[in-house]
C-alpha cells in the first residue's frame, strides 16, 4: 500500500510526538516517509507498526539508537524476549517509563550542576525520544524543573544554575511545541505569573502543555501585573487565563489580586491557577471560582471541559 498517512495522524495512532518521530526519523533513520507534491512527509502502514514496536522497545529499556534500524521481525522478537524475562503484569510498562523518566531527570540534575549546556540539550531530546508527549512533559520536564527548584530553596542551587535550567528548557520546550499547530477557532489560554512570582518555569511548562492539547496559549511572563494580564486575555479573547504560584507562597499583595480577577474579567474566561505554593490560597481561589490544578494530568481534563462547556453554549446561542 502507498504512504497515506500525515505525521499528524501517525503520531495519534503510534501515541509518539512529533517531535519524536522526526528525531528518530532525522537521527536514527527509523523510518524513510516519501514526500508529497505538496512536500509534506507521508507514512506507510509498515512504517507505523515500525513506530509502535519501536516505541515499546524504548519503553523496555532498549536504546534507539541501537534498534532503530532493526528490521520488523526482529523487533517483534526482541519483544517477545523481553516479555518472557520482564515483569509483564499490569502496570509493568508505566514503572518501566517511570524508571526511565528518573534516570533522565537525574542526569539532567547532573548536567545542570556542571552548565553543560550540550549534556542537557541532548538529555532533553532523549527524553522527548523516549517518553513521548505528553509524558515527557508530566514525567519528565514537570519533575525536573520542581527538583531544580527545590534545591535552588535549599542552596543547593544558585541562581545561576536556576536560571540555567530555566533557559535551556523555555527554547526547548518552544520547538517542542510548534508541531502542533492551531486552527484560527482554537480556544485560547493566556499565562503568566503575577506580580512578586518570580519563578517561571512551571508558567513556561504549562504552556506548552497547552499548546500540545490543540489550544493556542500565549505566555506573558514573570511578575505581571494582573491588570495587563486581563487587558491581555480581553483582548485575545481569551477563553482562560493561567497564573502559576511558586514562591513566596504566603503574599497578602498576591491575594488582593486575586480577589480582583471577578470583577475584571469576562463572565465566559475561566481562572485556572497551579504552582507549588497553589494550596496556600486555596481559600481564595475558591472564593473568585477559580479552578486549580495541582498537575499537568489535573489540567488536561479542565482544558477539555472548557471546550466542551463553549461548544455547548455557541449551540444555545444558535
Amino acid at each position: 500500500m502507498r504512504p497515506v498517512r500525515t505525521i499528524k495522524l501517525v503520531a495519534r495512532q503510534t501515541g509518539l510526538s512529533v517531535h519524536t518521530i522526526r528525531v528518530w526519523e532525522k537521527r536514527y533513520g527509523a523510518v524513510r516517509p516519501v514526500r508529497a507534491t505538496n512536500n509534506r512527509r507521508l507514512y506507510s502502514d509498515e512504517d507505523i507498526e515500525r513506530l509502535k514496536l519501536l516505541r515499546q522497545a524504548t519503553l523496555a529499556g532498549h536504546s534507539i539508537g541501537q534498534i532503530a534500524r532493526a528490521t520488523l521481525p526482529e523487533l517483534r522478537r526482541l519483544l517477545r524476549d523481553d516479555l518472557s524475562t520482564r515483569n509483564t503484569g499490569p502496570g509493568a510498562t508505566a514503572r518501566q517509563e517511570r524508571g526511565v523518566a528518573d534516570d533522565l531527570i537525574a542526569a539532567a540534575i547532573r548536567a545542570t550542576e556542571r552548565l553543560d549546556l550540550a549534556d542537557l540539550r541532548d538529555l532533553l531530546d532523549r527524553a522527548a525520544v523516549e517518553l513521548g508527549q505528553p509524558a515527557m512533559l508530566h514525567k519528565f520536564v514537570a519533575p525536573f524543573a520542581m527538583e531544580i527548584g527545590e534545591r535552588w530553596r535549599k542552596g543547593d542551587l544558585n541562581v545561576a544554575h536556576e536560571h540555567f535550567a530555566t533557559s535551556t528548557l523555555t527554547v526547548f520546550l518552544a520547538g517542542f511545541a510548534r508541531p502542533y499547530p492551531t486552527g484560527s477557532s482554537a480556544h485560547h489560554f493566556v499565562i503568566a505569573t503575577p506580580s512578586g512570582q518570580l519563578h517561571e518555569l512551571g508558567a513556561i511548562i504549562a504552556a506548552a502543555a497547552v499548546q500540545s492539547h490543540g489550544w493556542r496559549a500565549t505566555y506573558l511572563g514573570s511578575s505581571l501585573p494582573i491588570e495587563e494580564l486581563v487587558g491581555a486575555a480581553t483582548q485575545l479573547k481569551a477563553r482562560a487565563i493561567g497564573l502559576s504560584i511558586v514562591f513566596p507562597p504566603d503574599d497578602a499583595l498576591l491575594t488582593q489580586d486575586l480577589l480582583k480577577l471577578p470583577k475584571l474579567l469576562p463572565p465566559d474566561c475561566a481562572v485556572i491557577v497551579g504552582g507549588r505554593s497553589v494550596r496556600t490560597y486555596a481559600d481564595t481561589l475558591k472564593q473568585i471560582g477559580a479552578i486549580q490544578v495541582n498537575s499537568l494530568e489535573d489540567l488536561y481534563p479542565v482544558l477539555d471541559s472548557l471546550q466542551q462547556t463553549k461548544r455547548a453554549s455557541t449551540k444555545r446561542a444558535k
